[in-house]
């Protein structure tokens, strides 16, 4: 699905960022046009700015020591807002999706926001180079999926028994539950968020995972 590009500001509590988004209107309207021809399609979900997101870049604001000299990755990052708030802070940040659009896009930030330190790259979680390492991970919004779902602790214990920090956002979905539940031996700290975001407040849990050794 190719549409133009928006560059949009955001304005969020203490700072401030320009991003481009894909126009929403295109997005739809071909969205819906792929559906009348009875194309078999999804919404292309990396299109939009999801609260989750936006309580991952507010966290990453409020808490840069955690970021200071890191090599952070964001797998499944859409458009990329938390890894550009966290390249800040952060030694190296590669923001990484699936979908070779959402890559092109996040290279149009990078350059955009001219964040050296900044790689987009095409990543599926399902096959992860063997040499993928970081400091510190970032999920945001990615357990939505239950057919997903353990693939996505696999990840998450693979990147856990490197000595990677996880950073994982997520609204309160209750299909979600027994995935985060599985999580439980490994979270550290969980921050309780409210996003406001197009008129709308939306509850986000953020969750602080990390492997303790024992």
């Amino acid at each position: 699905m190719s549409v133009s590009l928006e560059l949009q500001h955001l304005e969020r509590p203490g700072y401030n960022i320009d991003l481009f988004v894909p126009n929403a209107q295109e997005v739809q309207d071909k969205y819906l046009q792929q559906k009348q021809e009875e194309v078999q399609v999804s919404f292309p979900h990396w299109t939009k700015l999801w609260p989750a997101a936006l309580a991952m870049a507010d966290f990453i604001h409020e808490h840069p020591e955690l970021f200071q000299n890191k090599d952070v990755l964001e797998l499944a990052a859409g458009l990329g807002l938390p890894s550009f708030v966290a390249a800040r802070y952060a030694k190296t940040v590669c923001c990484s999706d699936y979908q070779e659009e959402a890559v092109a896009t996040m290279a149009r930030s990078a350059e955009h926001l001219q964040r050296l330190n900044v790689s987009c790259r095409l990543l599926n979680w399902n096959h992860l180079p063997a040499n993928l390492t970081a400091d510190v991970l970032l999920l945001s919004d990615i357990n939505y999926d239950p057919g997903q779902f353990d693939q996505l602790y696999r990840v998450l214990q693979r990147f856990l028994q490197q000595g990677t920090i996880v950073l994982l956002t997520t609204p309160q979905r209750l299909m979600a539950k027994p995935f985060i539940e599985k999580l439980l031996p490994w979270i550290s700290e969980q921050y309780e968020m409210n996003i406001y975001h197009l008129q709308q407040h939306t509850p986000i849990s953020l969750l602080r995972l990390q492997n303790d050794g024992s």
